[in-house]
């Protein structure tokens, strides 16, 4: 059952995320982080983990990713802050620009394949569902265009790390959950493509 640290979770995301949009288009940000965290209760996790899937991204787009996560720290116990990090690539510092593209996703990538932590490769999972299934709508609304509102527009460099997680999870996480990742990032390659 969830108990009011997962309202107090919502009302923190929502405030996080309140003025955000995803990618190019009118949906606010916050359906994103619900989304993860019912795939991840939907797939077995309890409340740190649907918990941190309201969470997931608050390190990477606070101003101040640091104050960020002593604020999940303190609120929600480390767990839930360690797993926030975890499915981080990036720490928000204020006045400085995230590292570049290729650089947090490989290292993220690397850090996910090292992973043990079941929670953080739930999470993950989910998280990557859901943007993977976002694309799949959008290049079916508006074909390969849609791709112009990534700030790394490439869809085969996309491709490329789509397809590295979808290799992290098997084994790792529920099966019909890497199963599906692996379906929905094959659906993004046939839409987009390339070859």
């Amino acid at each position: 059952m969830l108990t009011g640290r997962f309202q107090h979770a919502f009302l923190m995301a929502s405030e996080i995320h309140a003025r955000q949009l995803r990618k190019g288009g009118t949906i606010p940000y916050v359906a994103h982080v619900m989304s993860v965290a019912a795939l991840a209760l939907e797939h077995g996790g309890g409340e740190d983990a649907a918990i941190s899937g309201l969470l997931h991204d608050a390190v990477e787009d606070s101003e101040d990713g640091a104050a960020t996560e002593a604020r999940i720290r303190a609120e929600f116990g480390a767990h839930v802050a360690d797993t926030v990090l975890g499915c981080s690539d990036a720490v928000g510092v204020p006045g400085q620009p995230k590292p570049p593209w290729r650089e947090r996703k490989e290292a993220y990538i690397a850090r996910l394949a090292g992973h043990g932590d079941s929670d953080v490769l739930l999470v993950s999972a989910c998280d990557k569902l859901h943007n993977a299934r976002s694309i799949v709508a959008d290049l079916r609304a508006d074909g390969p265009a849609m791709w112009s509102r990534f700030s790394v527009s490439d869809p085969g460099r996309q491709l490329w790390y789509y397809e590295s997680l979808a290799r992290c999870y098997p084994g790792r996480v529920p099966a019909p959950l890497s199963d599906e990742v692996t379906r929905t990032v094959a659906q993004i390659r046939e839409l987009s493509g390339v070859s």
